[in-house]
This record gives structure tokens, sequence and C-alpha cells, in this order.
């Protein structure tokens, strides 16, 4: 008899082939038979009419903190989600000596936009070490595995100490022992080293995160020490300024050691190479024998602005300054008050605190009116010009500003406005679709755990599905094949994970059961369920029958069952090793 077994499914094995109609049966946390199972199960799921497929791979987000105290994992765990990758972009927790953990947490809160309070009072730090640091991260089951990069901010702080300012110049013996440090970690079980290079990048006290203006030989002579190990992907974020000549680098460096290197492939008003441009680049670097794979985002990569959001259109104007640390009850009676409004609205906008780098950025979110919209129940995250702010309050008579300024009181000052900043540029996302059929390209950039009062894209699995594979209107849907492939296989083996991303005997149990007529987002909130009462959006979905990790239902009907079957990878995983555990 089978631990368990799945009747009668649609089955997208994660391949790229066609989907059949078959059952699944599950043995010791592995797939054991895949087509025609006439054993029974000790527990067995009816999954007519359901699409059956891999459990999602998630390569970029920053859990890293949430990890060492959340089993739940949220919200990419409610979409599906049974592998992440976190430690990405340069920041993270390890290695950390005593006195620099306020300092790496100001560099995550900064970055990432994680409350700075809630990982004060969540985290142990029972580690000082890479290899401390994971052995902390296996002490807790959760509803998802999780990997981890050995993060360059935490790495550089470690070794140059108080000598870590922005634009530091490290000695050779601080890069060789930055090296050792990160060679240390991937044998350590890290599935890589990441870092980040753009000016967005800032910790809370507006400094530029390590690792922004590093030399080239800095990071090679890093990318080394893995291979010296022989594995590891090296992850970066990127302003790709073209005198740094990003790609020339990247592509010596996965020559040199014949590892993968991957980075943040964006529409950027931050980037001065056009994405066409990137991907350009990476393909003539490829060329020469390189492997560089460039991450992409499904969606606009969109602030959701809110009162109680960290980012809105008002943030620099004197009046919300004056209220801007006001408790919320107090704050909501100033904004819906018509004189307080009045008193806002004749303001402007006040840059004198503002870094000259970002000004541009921060004047999209005060007055891009013609790149913001509203976001309601049924919102349409491929908006058309005239559902924009500039557009309806033309339509209304009234100024954008006010119109804006409405929208967020709405529903007692809990309205939200979507600001496509980056992956928007042309207004529709055509862009992206030749790019969904290329191998040197994965979907990436989910930023799950991250960006908490920003941004809530934990949920792009669930939007490819809704979107991309079911009901885009504007442009060429994806196949339903080629989406599950993308967010399994191509996803997992790209960091070494060849033990699952696919519903074959051998792999791991990891499976989402979905009913893809009723997936639906739900609308964005605001929850303050962070240790110290910190804020996270969150976004939850229809359409999740069952999700299953290692065997074992995790979720059912959108709901945890309070089963953690998920533990920490250490390294490559090969489909042979798990055959061996049965």
């Amino acid at each position: 008899m089978h631990d368990m077994v799945i009747r009668g499914g649609t089955i997208v094995d994660g391949t790229g082939a066609t989907r059949f109609t078959g059952d699944i049966a599950i043995d010791n946390g592995l797939i054991s038979q895949v087509g025609k199972v006439s054993g029974s199960g000790k527990e067995e799921i009816d999954a007519a009419g359901m699409v059956v497929a891999p459990g999602w791979v998630d390569v970029h987000t920053h859990y890293d903190g949430q990890a060492t105290w959340d089993q739940e994992m949220a919200p990419s765990s409610w979409h599906g989600v049974t592998t992440v990758v976190m430690g990405n972009c340069g920041v993270g927790f390890a290695p950390a000596k005593p006195d620099r953990h306020e300092w790496l947490i100001s560099l995550m809160e900064g970055v990432e936009d994680i409350p700075g309070t809630a990982l004060s009072e969540g985290m142990s730090w029972n580690w000082e070490t890479f290899p401390e640091y994971l052995d902390e991260l296996e002490r807790m089951p959760r509803t998802v595995d999780i990997g981890t990069h050995v993060p360059h901010g935490a790495v550089r702080a470690y070794v140059l100490g108080d000598r870590e300012q922005p634009g530091a110049i490290p000695t050779t013996e601080d890069i060789a022992e930055m090296s050792r440090i990160v060679e240390e970690g991937v044998r350590a079980g890290a599935l890589g080293f990441s870092t980040s290079r753009t000016v967005l990048h800032r910790s809370i006290d507006g400094e530029l995160v390590p690792g922004t203006t590093a030399t080239a030989e800095e990071l090679i002579e890093i990318g080394r020490g893995m291979g010296r190990v022989g594995y590891g992907v090296f992850e970066m974020a990127s302003d790709l300024m073209r005198e740094w000549d990003e790609f020339g680098w990247m592509g010596k460096l996965s020559r040199e050691t014949g590892l993968p290197v991957t980075f943040a492939a964006l529409q950027s008003i931050a980037k001065e190479q056009p994405l066409e441009e990137q991907i350009e680049r990476m393909r003539a670097e490829n060329d020469n024998g390189a492997n560089i794979v460039a991450q992409i985002a499904l969606r606009g990569n969109g602030i959701i602005m809110a009162w109680q959001g960290t980012v809105h259109p008002f943030r620099l104007r004197p009046s919300w300054q004056a209220i801007a640390e006001l408790p919320w009850a107090e704050q909501k009676a100033k904004l819906l008050d018509p004189a307080f409004k009045a008193q806002l609205l004749s303001e402007a906008d006040d840059y004198s605190e503002v870094p000259e780098e970002i000004r541009g950025v921060l004047a999209v979110v005060a007055s891009g009116w013609t790149m913001q919209f509203e976001m309601d129940d049924d919102f349409d995250y491929e908006p058309q010009q005239d559902a924009s702010i500039a557009t309806l309050s033309a339509a209304k008579g009234v100024s954008p500003a006010e119109y804006a300024y409405d929208m967020l009181c709405a529903n007692d000052g809990t309205g939200f406005i979507y600001l496509p900043l980056l992956n928007y540029a042309d207004g529709n996302l055509d862009f992206l679709e030749a790019l969904q059929e290329s191998d040197d390209t994965v979907n990436s950039l989910s930023d799950g755990g991250a960006h908490c009062g920003t941004i809530c894209d934990a949920a792009s699995p669930t939007f490819m599905l809704q979107h991309w594979v079911r009901d885009r209107k504007r442009g060429k849907r994806i196949s339903l094949e080629n989406a599950v492939k993308r967010q399994c296989r191509d996803t997992a083996v790209l960091y070494g994970l060849e033990d699952r991303g696919v519903l074959a005997p051998g792999y791991l149990a990891d499976l989402n059961i979905i009913d893809l007529d009723k997936v639906k987002l739900g609308k964005p909130w605001l929850a303050f369920d962070l240790p110290a009462g910190g804020k996270r959006l969150l976004q939850k979905a229809d359409g999740y029958v069952c999700t299953i990790k290692s065997g074992q239902v995790t979720f059912k009907n959108g709901e945890c069952l309070g089963v953690y079957p998920g533990g920490l990878i250490r390294g490559p995983q090969r489909v042979e090793m798990a055959i061996a555990a049965e």
C-alpha cells in the first residue's frame, strides 16, 4: 500500500511535456509511480478535473530573518511554493560578529523594507559564522524547503569591520579572506553567493550597501571561492552601468569557474542599459562559453502605496512629515479632515534630504500619475493608460493629487495605489513574451519575505497561472506546460536542485493540486503580525486545492494544516540521492 495516491488528475509534469490524465503514487516522501496506479494508498486524493503540478521553486526571496522564527513561511507558502532560495541581493545575517547585529538589521531594513524591530525581536542570533547560521536554520522544520546564498554585505562587514564604509577599498588580504569565508559557507551547504550593485539599495541610514562599488577583481576572487568547491550560483542585482562592464567580468567568472552567474534583468529607470541590451550582452558572453542566466519578473515590479505602507505620493510633503510618527488612529483623523487635506495638497514636495541619485525615482512616486493605478478587487496587473490616475482624475475634473488622496482614503483609509515602477515602461508586458520561451532566462524576482510595506510579489506563481496562462487579453499567453516548467524545473536546475521540479519516480513528492478555473489573486492587505507588531503586505489566492511537501499535505484550500515537512537544503541535490533515501 502506498503512502498516498493522487487519482485522475491532469498531470503537468514540469518537463514541458504535454499534459496527460493519470495517477501519482507517493512513498517515503518521494514519487514512486506516475501513470496508472493500481495499488491503493493510505491517503487517497481525487484530483479529477484538477491540474497536478510540481511545487513551485522560488529562487529569489528574502526570508533570511523570518526563516529563523516562522514555520509557515507565508506568503510564499500560500501560493504553492515548496522551495525557496533566500540570501539574495547581497543582504543577510551571516557571518555576523556580535557588534554587527544592528548594522546588518539596518542594512536589511533599508534594502528590503523588512521592519528592523521585527528582525531585532524575532532573531535569536545563535550564530556567528555562516556554517553556524545554517545549523540554526536546520533546527526548525517548515512548510517549505529553504536554501540560501552567502551574502556579500555580511561578508564584507565581517572582514572589514569599522573600515566597511561606502567606497571602502579592501586589501588583497581582505579579498582573500572574503573568498575563504564564501568557500567555507558553500562547503557547509550554501547554494551560492550574492551581491548588490545598485544605488537603489541603501541601508536605513541612506548609505550604499557593501559591494556596490566593489571591483571586478574582488568579485571574481570571491567567485573563485565557490569554484574551489565546484558548485554554487553567483547572484547579483545591479544598475548595469556600461562603464562597469558587468557582463565582461560575469562572463570571465563563469568561464573560469564553470559556474552559473545570474542577475536581475528588468526594464528600469535606474539601469543605463535597456533590457534588450542586457539580454544581448548576456547572450554574447554565453556564445563565448559563459553561463549567465537572466532572472525576469512576470509583471511590473509594483510599489503598492498606502497611508500605512512604506511609500505613498505625499510622503515628502511637510504636512505628512508632521504626522508621520503618530499612531494610525491619529493619522487617520488628520487625513480625513478636509482642512488637513487642503493644506497638504497645497504643498510642494521637499527633496532636501533625498540623495540626488534617487530623486528621479521618488519624483515618479510623488507625481507619476500616468504610471499610477487604483487597486480594486478585480485589479488587472497589466493596466491600460485609460485606468491611470492621470486619466481618471481628468475625467472627474479634479487634480491627480486630489484624486490619489481620495483613493488612499477609501475604505476608511485603507485604499491602495499600484505603481509598476519597473518592468512596465511600455505600458504592457509584451516584451516578456519572447523571454518566456528562452532557456537563458528564469521566472523569478518575487522578493518573497521582503519589501513588506511596498511590494507583494510573492504571489508571482499564482499571477503566472491566472494572468499569463488563463486570462491575459492584451497579448500572447503562455502554455500551462511551459509555465509550470519555468517555475519548477528551470528554477530548480539553475541552483542544482535536480531532485525536485518534476513529477517522475524518484523525485521529491512536492506537488500542487490546482483548480485552474478558480485560481484568483486576492486583494492585498496590510497585516501587523511580524514580531514587535511589524507590518507586511499579504495576498492570498483561491484555487490551490492542496499543496504537498515531501509527501505530506501542508495546505488545503488555502489553510495551513500545521504540518512541517520542509527543512534546510545543503548544496546540490540529485535524484539518485532521493532514490537511495527510499
